[in-house]
């Protein structure tokens, strides 16, 4: 490598401070989970931007796909706010039907999005420490 032994042992620190920053601190149990993600459903059903502000961790991250037919956001969707403002815009263009309910994907809790009875989208979500939502990944179904 070219490296002295002691430029490696600090190259692998800093390596294993990069990803431990990264790794959730304390495991989120499932009821925790549940209800992080029913207070947030609460919010969204009302559609008052704070009360979503007030569930989300401030840092929490968006991801969205569209299978490449449906609207989605091009990059991650960074902040609290920038997450409300994104969510609600998209809700605000359907003039249909929207139901939210609570299901699981892959074992998880998430939210299933209903547009006028038929299955729109999902959000599955990672909760941190303070049973905050801190990551959202949606999904959106081509019809």
């Amino acid at each position: 490598m070219g490296k002295t032994p002691t430029a490696v042992r600090q190259i692998a620190h800093r390596a294993r401070r990069h990803v431990d920053a990264r790794r959730p601190r304390m495991t989120v149990s499932a009821a925790e989970t549940r209800a992080a993600l029913e207070s947030f459903r609460r919010a969204l059903n009302s559609g008052d931007p704070q009360a979503m502000l007030d569930v989300l961790a401030p840092e929490v991250v968006l991801v969205s796909d569209g299978g490449g037919v449906e609207r989605a956001a091009w990059r991650p969707v960074a902040g609290a706010e920038n997450v409300v403002r994104y969510i609600l815009g998209g809700i605000g263009r359907t003039q249909a039907s929207i139901v939210i309910d609570p299901t699981l994907l892959n074992g998880s809790p998430a939210l299933v999005f209903r547009l006028d009875g038929e299955i729109d989208g999902v959000m599955a979500f990672r909760v941190d420490k303070t049973a905050s939502p801190a990551s959202i990944s949606s999904a959106t179904h081509a019809n």
